[in-house]
């Protein structure tokens, strides 16, 4: 059996069996004006964070959600625009489509501005997506794309790429890892299936995305997920997952390299009251600017002593150089 049909058989009896520990959600349930999340949907939630981001939601963006779980993503993006098929939820899992359409209605009873037309669910999977290029403004997906393997997360990677519109954005939650995998735990289909051995370096994870074409890279946010320790998992060391919140933005790539924003800010000084670097970056006095890395290397090169450069946070919030 390949890893992905165990991972089938492992979703296809989570939407039979609700198992609430099956993924470690590392964000609250959202609450806003109107809008209920129906327990059976917080049971079914097997992300590990969220990919649900107000500012990447104005204008009543096309979305779409690839891995639909028990649908409670696809009804907070459903709060963002309400229109007939305004987002789309594809999975390959049959009972996990019927589990879903099946939690829509509930919502619908307890969320009045709720219609199940405001989803259209798609059969189909990350690597063969059943959607036109060029037609999403915004798709995400929550702890899919860890486990696939090197070439088959090129694939969905580059799926998502042809899907998104100029600009559109890649909103992603995954678990990830900078401590080195054993071959056991590589090659555990279930284990994968479960986001867990599946996780690989940020750097890793980011080049993935920049050398398929994203222009610009947004972590959002980078938090505790879980551990692998030797009682339990065929490890002889204890092993640290983190997950974190990212976006890529399909945006043309810069002649430079891409745009990745890990958290850094600058902060200028000096005797002025600003700093311009003549390369597009206005540093106000004793105002932070956060940074891409391409741009805090850049600054740190000028060896300039009025300028403060922070480390990265992994959380980033918009508002940046470029």
């Amino acid at each position: 059996m390949s890893y992905l049909d165990t991972t089938h058989d492992v979703y296809k009896q989570a939407a039979l069996t609700p198992d609430v520990g099956l993924c470690c959600t590392t964000n609250p349930i959202w609450e806003l004006p109107g809008l209920k999340i129906p327990k059976i949907m917080q049971e079914m939630n097997y992300g590990c964070g969220s990919t649900v981001h107000a500012r990447d939601l104005s204008n009543n963006p096309k979305m779409l959600y690839v891995g639909v779980g028990g649908g409670m993503e696809l009804l907070q993006f459903s709060y963002f625009n309400r229109q007939k098929g305004g987002v789309i939820g594809i999975d390959v899992v049959d009972e996990m489509l019927e589990a879903s359409a099946a939690n829509f209605k509930i919502a619908e009873a307890e969320n009045p501005w709720f219609s199940s037309e405001f989803v259209e669910l798609k059969k189909g999977d990350a690597l063969h997506l059943p959607v036109d290029d060029n037609s999403i403004d915004v798709a995400a997906q929550n702890c899919l794309f860890n486990i696939f393997k090197a070439e088959d997360l090129k694939r969905a990677i580059q799926e998502m790429y042809r899907v998104l519109t100029p600009h559109g954005k890649l909103v992603m939650s995954d678990p990830t890892c900078e401590q080195q995998m054993n071959a056991t735990l590589r090659n555990d289909g279930r284990l994968r299936a479960l986001c867990l051995s599946g996780s690989l370096p940020i750097k890793d994870y980011i080049k993935a995305l920049t050398d398929v074409g994203f222009g610009t890279i947004e972590i959002r946010a980078r938090k505790p997920y879980r551990v692998l320790d030797p009682k339990n998992y065929p490890t002889q060391e204890l092993i640290y997952i983190e997950s974190i919140e990212v976006a890529a933005i399909k945006d043309p790539m810069p002649e430079d390299g891409p745009c990745i924003f890990t958290g850094k800010a600058a902060i200028y000084y000096g005797s002025e009251d600003f700093f311009d670097d003549h390369k597009g970056h206005i540093l106000l006095k004793n105002q932070p600017l956060a940074i891409c890395d391409k741009t805090a290397r850049a600054l740190k090169a000028l060896k300039r002593d009025d300028i403060y450069l922070s480390e990265s946070t992994y959380h980033y919030d918009g508002g940046g150089c470029c």
